[in-house]
């Protein structure tokens, strides 16, 4: 192995891991063994950029890249897809995705940046079935559940669906940090989960906005 490695050498290495003579472990992972690891990687790689550490940081993203190559090499086995074709897709739609850089589109602030690359996202998925026809589609359903109300509520009030919303009495950051807690230690208590109670809340409000949503498209 050369004495700076390059991606080839991980593809190399992440191939003899795999190979008959390779470990047993990750020989024998699949897509569905693996999921739950690349959450894990996600979340330290998050510590480490809160803590500012640089040199855990470089190992937690090397550990996240290695999730990448290991379900590549996982494709590529079952003839799907491989490393060289993730890298093209994304080069491909970063060039797309931001006319305003390789293109000749001009754009005054961050906020037309992010209005043209959902025009170009929703142009690209049109007519396939990964379509988005309602304006609440797109957020991953394995979300925490907090961080899944809050994207729901983004999408919901772009959408207008928030017709009745009602900024409620006057609190602070500290008040509604406490409030939150609070909600979840009466739930302890009670021995419910705070989390289940909110996945089932907010898939309850989706499914009364998408009713919404659907009678105003009539």
């Amino acid at each position: 192995m050369k004495q700076k490695p390059d991606i080839e050498d991980l593809l190399g290495v992440m191939a003899k891991l795999r190979s008959p003579k390779g470990c047993p472990w990750d020989r024998e992972q699949n897509h569905m063994t693996l999921r739950r690891h690349a959450i894990e990687e996600v979340y330290e790689l998050i510590d480490a950029i809160e803590a500012g550490d640089d040199h855990e940081m470089a190992e937690e993203l090397g550990d996240l890249l290695l999730q990448v190559v290991f379900h590549c090499q996982l494709a590529k086995e079952r003839g799907a897809f491989d490393f060289e074709k993730v890298t093209r897709h994304l080069v491909d739609k970063l060039v797309r995705r931001h006319p305003h850089v390789f293109g000749k589109v001009k754009v005054k602030d961050v906020d037309e940046v992010w209005a043209n690359w959902e025009k170009i996202k929703h142009a690209e998925k049109k007519g396939t079935r990964h379509e988005r026809p309602s304006a609440l589609d797109g957020i991953p359903k394995h979300l925490p559940a907090l961080l899944r109300a809050e994207k729901l509520l983004k999408k919901a009030r772009k959408a207008q669906l928030l017709v009745k919303e009602s900024a409620g009495p006057k609190r602070n950051k500290a008040s509604v940090a406490k409030q939150l807690f609070d909600l979840t230690q009466y739930a302890s208590r009670r021995k419910w989960s705070a989390e289940e109670l909110l996945v089932a809340e907010t898939k309850k409000r989706e499914r009364t906005w998408r009713r919404e949503e659907a009678v105003r498209a009539k």
